[in-house]
């Protein structure tokens, strides 16, 4: 069937080949990037500066809402609106950014992407009301839209599928360096000079981000432009959203952010009040938790071979729920101890959902991996909004109550998955969750 009939944008070949000797005409080898081949770790290092400065950009503010509280005089629930805004302005233009990415290329669409957000990274520190710094955040999540879809897209076509998970795993372990890096610095630069001051800092680390991905990045060797017709992309949107795989795994990814968009958003609530009482950097320190959502990402492609994707999406469900269970205890080292296994099975299970939207589309990559990112933060805004109102309600335990029914969600929807899978035990099809 012709890419047209199926309404794809961009058409991939299973194996990008080249000529092999004489001797064996028919053969052919993979063209593609993989771990220890030309380029590769120039590529990775370059998507993980890009997955550093999108999560550092992204959620700058979030270790600082007590103190962005405290100058504007409002309450947690609408101090998380400058997280909510950002995550929600992504989501909203994930989808026509990764529309251009197949016209103009993944790496123009990416390099455009950072140099905005980081200009209005720039500018954020001096908004002057609670309302223009809301304004400034949404604008500078819709202009990091174009990072995560492009990313995974460029990923799936310039990287050998067995090397796709760990490649995307590393892309994901950048988001948690960045994420981790921004709100600890930011938690001790607010101490001594204020909120202003610490996401300025945050802004410059992403300017020298973006300008080394730009210098890193290869240029893609088996990417074909396709169509910017509305018609077109909406075949394409309306194929993936009619699949039952790629819809399990998108509501997947929202869920875990839910889980984790709440937690994040109010633990500096939680740490800085009573009985912990801690201050703004030691808060900000907590985040070093990080690191260990860098490890499981990066080595969710091991996960998936020993387990399959749906056992290691039920490993990673249990291990949030734990953590879950284990930060209402009112000890702090318990506490810490939930924040580590809610990280840790966080990370694992978006890389592990995220990397199988990208095998599962075989037309429209871009598209199927930013309805995934769309929907992952729809689920990061109102993670960010109703954490922070069940906080506000019920305390830390609202939170987690939230989050309960999110990592429920994930372990029902898995176990449709898996009849699935065996409905279809004939093998016609491939699923993604096996």
């Amino acid at each position: 069937m012709s890419p047209a009939s199926t309404g794809a944008l961009t058409r991939v070949s299973a194996v990008p080949s080249a000529s092999v000797p004489d001797s064996d005409p028919a053969a052919t080898v993979d063209a593609r990037m993989f771990p220890g081949g030309p380029g590769y770790r120039r590529m990775s290092f370059a998507l993980f500066l890009a997955g550093v400065a999108t999560f550092a950009l992204l959620y700058s503010t979030q270790a600082l809402l007590p103190l962005i509280s405290g100058e504007f005089g409002v309450a947690a629930g609408e101090a998380s609106w400058t997280v909510a805004a950002a995550t929600g302005g992504l989501a909203l233009f994930v989808l026509p950014m990764s529309a251009l990415s197949e016209r103009f290329g993944r790496r123009t669409v990416m390099t455009g992407s950072l140099a905005v957000a980081v200009a209005v990274g720039l500018v954020v520190p001096f908004a002057p009301s609670i309302g223009a710094l809301v304004a400034l955040r949404a604008v500078q999540g819709a202009a990091l839209a174009g990072l995560p879809a492009s990313a995974t897209a460029y990923l799936a076509e310039e990287v050998r599928p067995k090397a796709l998970v760990t490649a995307i795993g590393l892309f994901v372990a950048g988001n948690s360096v960045g994420g981790m890096s921004g709100r600890v610095i930011t938690g001790w630069v607010a101490q001594a000079w204020g909120w202003r001051v610490a996401v300025g800092v945050v802004g410059v680390i992403a300017v020298g981000c973006a300008v080394a991905f730009r210098l890193l990045l290869p240029a893609p060797r088996h990417f074909t432009a396709g169509s910017l017709r509305p018609r077109v992309l909406a075949g394409t949107v309306r194929g993936h959203l009619t699949d039952p795989l790629l819809r399990r795994l998108y509501v997947i990814g929202a869920l875990f952010m839910v889980v984790f968009g709440g937690v994040y958003t109010v633990i500096g609530y939680r740490l800085t009040g009573a009985p912990f009482g801690l201050p703004q950097g030691i808060v900000g320190s907590v985040f070093l938790v990080y690191l260990v959502g860098t490890v499981s990402a990066s080595t969710a492609g091991r996960l998936v071979g020993r387990l399959g994707r749906r056992g290691a999406l039920y490993l990673a469900a249990g291990t949030t729920a734990a953590g879950l269970l284990l930060s209402l205890a009112g000890s702090l080292p318990l506490v810490l101890l939930g924040l580590v296994l809610i990280t840790a099975g966080f990370f694992a299970g978006h890389a592990v959902a995220s990397s199988a939207v990208s095998k599962t589309a075989t037309h429209g990559r871009a598209q199927a991996a930013a309805l995934y990112q769309s929907t992952y933060y729809i689920g990061s805004s109102a993670g960010s909004t109703v954490g922070a109102m069940a906080f506000h309600a019920g305390g830390w335990g609202g939170t987690v109550g939230v989050g309960g029914l999110a990592v429920l969600g994930v372990v029902a929807i898995t176990v449709l998955g898996s009849r699935a899978a065996r409905v279809a035990a004939t093998g016609a099809e491939p699923t993604a969750l096996r």
